[in-house]
């Protein structure tokens, strides 16, 4: 018998991967530790560096090994007051081609008082014909910190897959004692290849970045800009109102990835281990 329209959806929605983590970070006697812990579905948290005491290091595993077209990830970490935490993934994210229905994720961060985050992740991999909606919001104390990092690859480079079309809206978000300082929002639908290779665009390259600072200055900018001549893509740099935002362009990820390791170096940040992996 022929199912019905309405049955093939409630067989594709019970067989899509839908994960959430969620995450509050406490400081104690000078240590930043895990209190409370929440995973559900394919997403997983795990802190490899327990010895470490003025940072908590968080790993996100994905077990679906990807992501897929009405696949749902959610994750949301809060760092207490004085608390320091440093989020990174155990592998890039994959988002795979989509028949239609949306990959969403949602991120959500928040620093008390005090507080320092560090969002690095390692990259976000798209491939043709995906279709992925993601936002981040962030909610910073008025003396907090954070550190943002998100790269994105149109196709395996390794394996010469280019996106060719697909759908791509991202929106941050990003406020400071209630009041937004940071909105940015990327809306790539359809010929995206097409797009991409727009000199005001991506001039042909094929793995973007933003860092986000906060607080960030001109010296931050200067440090930035003195190691520019040695990476191999494109980098923009600039600063306003208590924080720096940095554009990277590269031709491939292997080069996207080295660019970035240098301007973490600059920023006097030590990269995730995984990440020299």
């Amino acid at each position: 018998m022929k199912m019905t329209d309405a049955a093939v959806d409630e067989v594709f929605a019970a067989n899509r991967a839908v994960g959430r983590i969620a995450l509050s970070v406490r400081h104690v006697s000078g240590a930043s530790r895990p209190g409370r812990v929440h995973e559900a579905g394919m997403l997983r948290v795990r802190f490899p560096n327990g010895a470490r005491r003025d940072t908590l290091d968080a790993v996100i595993v994905n077990t679906a090994g990807g992501l897929a077209g009405g696949d749902r990830a959610e994750i949301a970490m809060t760092a207490a007051a004085q608390a320091r935490l440093t989020v990174t993934t155990a592998a890039a994210e994959k988002i795979y081609r989509s028949l239609g229905p949306q990959t969403q994720i949602a991120v959500k961060l928040e620093a008390g008082a005090g507080a320092a985050v560090a969002w690095l992740p390692q990259e976000t991999i798209l491939f043709d014909r995906m279709r992925l909606r993601r936002t981040i919001d962030v909610a910073l104390a008025r003396d907090a910190s954070l550190l943002m990092l998100e790269a994105i690859v149109f196709g395996r480079c390794a394996m010469g897959e280019r996106v060719t079309s697909g759908f791509f809206v991202d929106r941050w978000r990003v406020r400071v004692d209630n009041a937004l300082v940071f909105a940015d929002a990327i809306r790539l639908d359809g010929e995206i290849a097409q797009r991409l290779a727009r000199r005001a665009v991506a001039g042909a390259g094929v793995a973007t970045a933003t860092v986000l600072k906060i607080p960030g200055d001109d010296q931050t900018v200067a440090a930035v800009r003195a190691v520019e001549p040695s990476c191999s893509g494109q980098v923009g740099v600039s600063a306003w109102n208590g924080l720096m935002i940095g554009r990277l362009v590269a031709p491939t990820d292997a080069a996207l990835r080295g660019d970035l390791l240098r301007i973490l170096t600059a920023l006097g940040v030590a990269p995730p281990r995984l990440w020299l992996n």
